[in-house]
Parts: C-alpha cells; sequence; structure tokens
C-alpha cells in the first residue's frame, strides 16, 4: 500500500491565499484611512517655452501648484498631439491663456 501524501501542498496554497488578500488589503486600509491617492509626485514641466503661436494651440491645462510641484504649470496640447510646457510668467503665454479662457466661455 502507498503512503499518502502530507497534506503540505494544500497549506501552501492557503498561505499563499492568505498572503494575496493581505498585499491587496493594505493599499484599501490606506485610501480609507484619508490617504491622499497622487499619480504624481513631481513636477510635470523641467523646461518651458516663452510662448507659441495660438493657431498651433488645441488646449491648454494650467496645474497650480501643490505639494507636487511648487510652481504653476502650463501645458499646451498642440493640434498635431504634442504636448509643450509653457512659461506661466511669460507676457505671451498669460495671453494665450486669456484668449483660451474667453474662447472657452464663448462657446
Amino acid at each position: 500500500m502507498a503512503a499518502a501524501a502530507p497534506p503540505a501542498a494544500p497549506r501552501a496554497l492557503r498561505l499563499l491565499g492568505a498572503a494575496l488578500l493581505l498585499l491587496l488589503l493594505v493599499p484599501a486600509g490606506r485610501r480609507a484611512a484619508g490617504t491622499p491617492v497622487v499619480t504624481e509626485l513631481r513636477c510635470q514641466c523641467l523646461q518651458t517655452l516663452q510662448g507659441i503661436h495660438l493657431k498651433n494651440i488645441q488646449s491648454v491645462k494650467v496645474t497650480p501648484s501643490g505639494p507636487h510641484c511648487a510652481q504653476t504649470e502650463v501645458i499646451a496640447t498642440l493640434k498635431n498631439g504634442q504636448e509643450v510646457c509653457l512659461n506661466p510668467e511669460a507676457p505671451l503665454v498669460k495671453k494665450i491663456i486669456d484668449k483660451m479662457l474667453n474662447k472657452g466661455s464663448t462657446n
């Protein structure tokens, strides 16, 4: 008569299942405790342009300074799909932002 295999395999599967469950619950517990979920913890714009012609811009996104980045960031999406960072202090960029805001309010 053959000897029965020890029950090590089912025990290992239970431990693996418990470990996976623990890994899934730890991040959920942090979110429930009020920890903010931030996708990007750094500035997106390392270099900026002083301006670009308005006819090349499809949209503009302005991100205010915060814990992710100490400066305001202006990211323009061009009509060709490329994204460029603009200097928010440049006079031309201020005009572009103003025109884009006015364009959006008239539609």
